[in-house]
């Protein structure tokens, strides 16, 4: 007769045994420097449509890593120094230019014609705009006495007009226009900068600026936001405050975008608003006292093209302050740099945050933040992120002192670039990523236009999972891309023949797309081509 132990042994460890979970998935993209100094700290970078990259910091940071050319020194000045290079991304080149008046905190908007628009900075460069054009050998010019009032951390948004909306700045509780209508047209009041700051700290500056798909700007300051009406000056919309009522504008410094505007057949989606990060009430109080809060780790998403809009709120894993937000081709949203205590300002902030995390809006609540590789390089105050045409993200700055300093501190000054490439980019992808063969990068269309775009693919191709998107290249700086924005074209046929062509609609108006420069990339299985110029008209 056989024993029942036996048995009653294998039973009991079926019971009590517990197979081992599976193993994560690899934190996804990768990392690589691309130079190891540019010279100089890029506290504000602008991508051109030439595929280089104007960079800028303070011109009284004292002397920086790179010389001006042919013996030049700044005027009156004893620095020989540049505060502005133009990097070629192709070539992986410096270029040093030669800025005058002090460009240190300020804002800008990409023109139509390609040049970069630059307003406002510190002292006497507070008043001058000052346009970069996209060309070879071409430098700053200055246009002194061009601003109404003195824009120190104030946004710029373009505008269906072809103008630039410049909002607030330090204990600046105006906005106006440029170009200007006319010789005499000054600055216009905005209570709700003034109901917003707080005095001595700000928590309103730098404040988020975005083009809502009716015409009207959203403006969203310190916890709370307003819809308004540029044309008549007047408020048409308030919306509630964030849930918590921390503040997420500068010195606290939260980032926020506009998430991606889906057009399908002509029909243009709801426009969304996602804030995240920035730090809790009091903490620029306690800083200065040498206590650093633990930053925010909550993001609010508002519909402000809802009747009405409430916050939804979400929990990042981790805690940010002072991260950028940039727009990646295929509709997520990176999330990189930046802090998780304390604020933004010299040597205020503490515990740099290393790993980037990818958003994706279309998710449930819950299962939206994906956690990318980590870079090693501190990135802190006054560090920049920007998308490349290739898909890359263009990672670079970090000066948390008033000067350049390189030892002796917590987070040294940093002039290293690096790229940071997202999951789409890994060789297991490159099958499904397509290229583009017509039109040619550089290519002009008009609003509503139709367009045949022929691509080529290595793998099959499935017709439902291919869009067109068109990504605005933002100017970048204190963790806020000023203008930037993703449109998802949808709804166009694609068809084979030799190669794939699918046929897209233009954005129908300058309130969903203000004329100028995007990207255009053909997205399949949600890995982007190399993207091409396009000039909205």
């Amino acid at each position: 007769m056989t024993s029942p132990f036996p048995l009653f042994y294998i039973l009991l460890l079926l019971l009590v045994y517990v197979p081992p979970c599976p193993a994560a998935p690899p934190p996804g993209g990768s990392w690589s420097l691309l130079r190891e100094s540019i010279g100089m700290s890029a506290m504000h970078i602008q991508l051109l449509p030439n595929d280089r990259v104007l960079v800028y910091d303070r011109t009284d940071f004292g002397n920086s890593n790179i010389s001006l050319p042919n013996g030049k020194c700044r005027p009156n000045s004893k620095d020989c120094t540049a505060h502005s290079v133009e990097y070629g991304i192709a070539a992986n080149s410096v270029r040093p230019l030669m800025v005058l008046t002090d460009v240190w905190c300020s804002s800008g908007s990409l023109m139509p014609d390609g040049s970069l628009v630059q307003t406002g900075g510190w002292d006497k460069g507070g008043h001058v705009v000052r346009v970069y054009k996209s060309c070879d050998g071409c430098d700053w010019v200055e246009i002194p006495s061009s601003l109404g009032q003195q824009r120190w951390y104030s946004s710029n948004h373009m505008l269906p007009d072809g103008r630039q909306i410049i909002v607030g700045g330090l204990e600046t509780f105006t906005y106006e226009f440029y170009p200007k209508s006319s010789e005499t047209e000054k600055s216009f009041t905005l209570p709700f900068l003034n109901q917003t700051d707080e005095p001595g700290i700000g928590n309103n500056l730098y404040p988020f600026v975005f083009l809502n798909t009716d015409g009207n700007v959203f403006i969203y300051a310190n916890d709370r936001a307003i819809l308004f009406d540029y044309v008549r000056d007047q408020v048409v919309q308030s919306y509630p405050s964030i849930p918590g009522g921390d503040p997420r504008n500068y010195p606290s410094t939260g980032s926020a975008v506009l998430l991606p505007i889906r057009i399908v057949q002509g029909e243009v989606g709801a426009a969304e608003v996602l804030v995240c990060g920035g730090a809790p009430k009091e903490s620029y109080n306690k800083v200065v006292k040498g206590k650093f809060d633990r930053a925010l780790d909550t993001c609010g998403r508002i519909k402000i093209s809802d009747p009405d809009p409430q916050w939804v709120m979400e929990t990042m894993p981790l805690a940010r302050l002072m991260g950028d937000m940039v727009l990646l081709p295929n509709g997520r949203v990176l999330i990189i740099n930046g802090a998780a205590s304390g604020v933004a300002g010299w040597d205020y902030g503490r515990d740099p945050v290393l790993t980037p995390l990818i958003y994706h809006p279309n998710n449930p609540v819950g299962y939206r933040f994906e956690m990318q590789k980590s870079s090693s390089i501190p990135r802190m105050y006054h560090s920049t992120a920007a998308l490349l045409r290739d898909g890359r993200v263009l990672v670079a700055g970090s000066n948390p002192h008033d000067k350049y300093e390189f030892s002796n501190v917590l987070y040294p000054t940093e002039l290293s670039t690096e790229a940071f490439s997202p999951a789409y980019l890994d060789p297991s992808s490159s099958g499904f990523r397509p290229k583009i063969i017509s039109p040619q990068t550089g290519f002009m269309v008009q609003h509503g236009q139709r367009v045949d775009i022929t691509f080529q693919v290595f793998n099959p191709v499935h017709p439902n999972l291919v869009k067109v998107t068109l990504a605005s290249p933002p100017f970048v700086t204190h963790s806020f891309s000023m203008n930037q924005r993703l449109l998802i074209l949808e709804g166009g046929n694609t068809t084979k023949f030799h190669h794939y062509k699918v046929t897209v609609t233009m954005p129908a108006s300058g309130n969903v797309a203000p004329a100028g420069n995007y990207i255009l990339f053909v997205v399949h299985r949600d890995v982007p081509s190399e993207g091409i110029w396009v000039l909205i008209q």
